[in-house]
């Protein structure tokens, strides 16, 4: 509970700070809010069940509470990893084309951004939660796991997943390597544009602006990764539980660490 609650405030605190003061009604910023808000309604998906769960000790969910659960959290996750590479690419707009940035990232094209993000987001967490529910769960219907999760889910069904699994992979490559694609070629081509740069001083600003950025990426699609993108046969119950705790938790926790120490104009609040 100790979690969810700094989890909880530090997201709340960093989306009002950016709402009240106008030096923070930038485009970064837009799209920082957005994450602490994806962030918020993540911890909120899980970790209120799982307190309950515990403190009860009736470690249980209704077969609804679970496909619910299920469409939140592939919602949720994939609209935070588009979004991270969506801001890949505001971060070498602003650095490499600084006197076009205001018409290349007008408020039109950051709701485009966010918007785009949540529709593919909430798109694959429906493909996902109608496929998972269809499934027979005649047998056993204990879950290995914190929370309902799809790959821990798959082991259940008495019937042939393997189609299912080749869709979930499909879905796991584009929602994850495609923002990952798009953050490697950005922040390649600002490396490029920060090196031309004449001054060390312009060097360092330029790299401390990003570095927040960067270990949200590695952060969070590193451990989406390991989850998703793992053949079957590497995969063990007590692994996926130790990795999920790192996404679920830990990063709505550090994001607003992460982003708040690094950056002057939070800071500064």
């Amino acid at each position: 509970m100790v979690v969810f609650t700094v989890a909880l405030c530090g997201n709340v605190l960093l989306i009002l700070l950016i709402y009240i003061d106008p030096r923070l009604h930038t485009p970064m910023y837009f799209f920082l809010s957005q994450l602490s808000i994806i962030d918020l309604m993540l911890v909120c998906t899980n970790m209120p069940k799982m307190a309950v769960n515990f403190l009860s000790g009736r470690k249980s969910i209704s077969f609804l509470g679970c496909g619910i659960q299920i469409g939140l959290f592939v919602a949720l996750m994939g609209s935070e990893g588009l979004l991270l590479g969506l801001m890949a690419y505001d971060r070498y707009v602003a650095i490499s084309h600084p006197l076009h940035y205001p018409i290349l990232m007008s408020q039109r094209v950051c709701l485009q951004i966010v918007g785009g993000s949540w529709a593919f987001g909430i798109l694959d967490g429906m493909i996902q939660m109608v496929a998972a529910m269809t499934f027979p769960y005649c047998g056993s219907r204990n879950l290995d796991h914190f929370f309902c999760e799809v790959p821990a889910l798959l082991k259940l069904p008495y019937a042939d997943t393997s189609l299912f699994e080749k869709l979930l992979f499909a879905c796991c490559v584009f929602m994850l390597l495609l923002p990952f694609s798009i953050i490697m070629a950005s922040y390649a081509l600002f490396l490029a544009a920060v090196l031309c740069m004449p001054s060390a001083q312009a060097h360092e600003k330029s790299l401390a602006t990003c570095s927040s950025h960067l270990t949200a990426v590695f952060l969070f699609n590193g451990v989406a990764m390991l989850i998703y993108l793992r053949p079957k046969h590497y995969r063990t119950s007590s692994h996926d539980k130790v990795v999920s705790v790192s996404y679920t938790v830990l990063t709505p926790l550090l994001n607003p660490l992460i982003y708040s120490l690094r950056n002057r104009e939070v800071m500064g609040n």
